[in-house]
């Protein structure tokens, strides 16, 4: 498995927007994409203005075929227009994954 976690700063007013973009890619992009298996949204408690985002894909290859992907560009770009600046991101092999079911 392989996955990113991203750590963004919404413009102010447009938390929910950002996390409503979110929620549009699982529901609508990511049943055409290989791979996509989890991803959550968490806002950080000792910075509130930031969230912190994380995806889990089958494998990198999975993964860099999603990012190489124009749509997943196009994507990318109305999320960075929510946000105060580009997410800082963070991609790594996932070691192990855990899940007790979906909330």
């Amino acid at each position: 498995m392989f996955g990113t976690i991203a750590v963004a700063t919404p413009r102010p007013g447009q938390e929910a927007a950002v996390i409503e973009h979110f929620n549009h890619w699982w529901k609508n992009r990511a049943p055409a994409v290989p791979g996509p298996l989890m991803g959550t949204v968490y806002r950080e408690s000792a910075k509130p203005s930031e969230l912190m985002v994380t995806v889990v894909f089958s494998s990198r290859e999975a993964y860099e075929a999603n990012a190489a992907d124009p749509a997943q560009d196009a994507w990318y770009r109305k999320l960075v227009e929510l946000l105060e600046t580009e997410p800082r991101w963070i991609d790594g092999d996932v070691l192990a994954c855990h899940s007790r079911g979906a909330v």
